[in-house]
């Protein structure tokens, strides 16, 4: 069938709306028909080159959209569903058995490689002589009207939700709010610091609020998000470019934080979130970084730095929690999106590069695709 996707051509190059050829689904797959999708900081990433993928690809891993086909071995999904796409996994090592997804053993090859995990590619350029393009990122690659899924990475959510919004879900909100939900398990009347607030951190800051947090801090440079941070649940907020960072948390909670979320992958945020901790105070990291190492001496008195991926979510676990949080107005998605034409998607680019926008998301659904059958 053909399809219209965003090609990201080269480091530093503009995408190019291509019509390209996908395939029927295979007994494990889902076809689905994108009608939004957010852009994410790691799309981002990948596209400059600094995160390694086999460029060109597709790319686009927050996706929503409606399910037109499936295969034989797909039980849980049928034509009409309405879904959000999240991370794909291999579903058989010892981390997916164990209700740990997020770190399965094939991680890497399942959301970055390019192909589906037996190395085979479900899209193609309609020309052999135009070269190939890389596919099936994050099991997805939703920058395209239509997307080759599993049902590992596809999730059904209630029709009567405003579906455009809900792809975000996939991941960054995921991500955040998974990290205090799942990995942290923050009980109610902790206290929370949310370093860099982001789609990962606004996630995060909403879920800390749903935990009941006594005293949730947000820590960012951009003036207006610590402003809307507040709207959405902080209870103070730190302007890291004025105070010493951990200093001011340590005032606030008068002792430590005890939990601390560092979505700004900056060695020096690093080093002030374990300072802002109390003794037995837990540091989660879901951004990497080149420079960030702690010191054995600062991690006494049971501190704990701890690398979180997707929140340690099962999709098809926290998506629909998030989405029941956002129907009762306690996960506001739509405070942090902006939406764009599929056509304007290196306008949504440069906002989410600019710190404009939290959190672009792409239209998709009436961008002229046509599929057959």
């Amino acid at each position: 069938m053909k399809i219209r996707a965003a090609v990201a051509t080269g480091p530093g190059q503009p995408f190019a709306i291509e019509d390209l050829e996908l395939d029927e689904p295979r007994d494990d797959e889902v076809l689905v028909r994108i009608v939004a999708t957010g852009i994410c900081q790691t799309d981002a990433h990948v596209r400059n080159g600094h995160t390694p993928a086999p460029l060109p690809m597709v790319l686009g891993h927050e996706g929503a959209g409606i399910v037109e086909r499936v295969g034989s071995a797909v039980t849980e999904l049928r034509p009409g569903d309405h879904v959000v796409l999240s991370y794909q996994a291999c579903g058989q090592c010892p981390q997916c058995l164990s209700g740990h997804p997020a770190y399965c053993a094939k991680a890497l090859p399942a959301n970055f490689s390019g192909t589906r995990l037996d190395g085979t590619r479900g899209l193609r350029r309609t020309s052999d002589e135009a070269g190939q393009v890389s596919g099936h990122f994050f099991g997805q690659s939703s920058f395209a009207t239509h997307a080759l899924t599993t049902q590992r990475n596809t999730v059904k959510v209630d029709q009567d939700l405003p579906l455009e919004l809900l792809g975000p879900l996939g991941c960054g909100l995921q991500t955040g709010a998974g990290a205090v939900l799942n990995s942290f398990a923050v009980p109610a009347g902790e206290t929370v610091a949310i370093f860099g607030v982001g789609a990962v951190g606004f996630g995060a800051l909403m879920a800390a609020r749903l935990a009941g947090a006594a005293t949730i801090i947000a820590v960012d440079v951009n003036a207006q998000r610590l402003a809307l941070a507040r709207e959405l649940g902080a209870t103070h907020t730190v302007d890291a470019t004025q105070v010493d960072v951990a200093e001011a948390i340590q005032e606030i909670t008068r002792g430590g934080v005890g939990y601390v979320l560092d979505t700004t992958g900056r060695g020096d945020m690093l080093d002030h979130a374990v300072t802002a901790l109390r003794p037995l105070g837990r540091v989660g990291l879901v951004a990497g970084g080149t420079d960030n190492t702690v010191p054995a001496a600062k991690l006494a008195f049971g501190k704990t730095v701890t690398g979180i991926v997707q929140g340690d979510a099962i999709p098809q676990v926290l998506i629909p929690r998030l989405a029941e949080f956002y129907r009762s107005g306690r996960f506001p998605i739509e405070r942090l999106v902006r939406f764009y034409d599929f056509d304007d998607i290196e306008a949504a680019f440069a906002a989410a590069a600019s710190g404009e926008v939290i959190k672009p998301v792409l239209r998709i659904a009436d961008s002229g695709a046509h599929s057959r059958g």
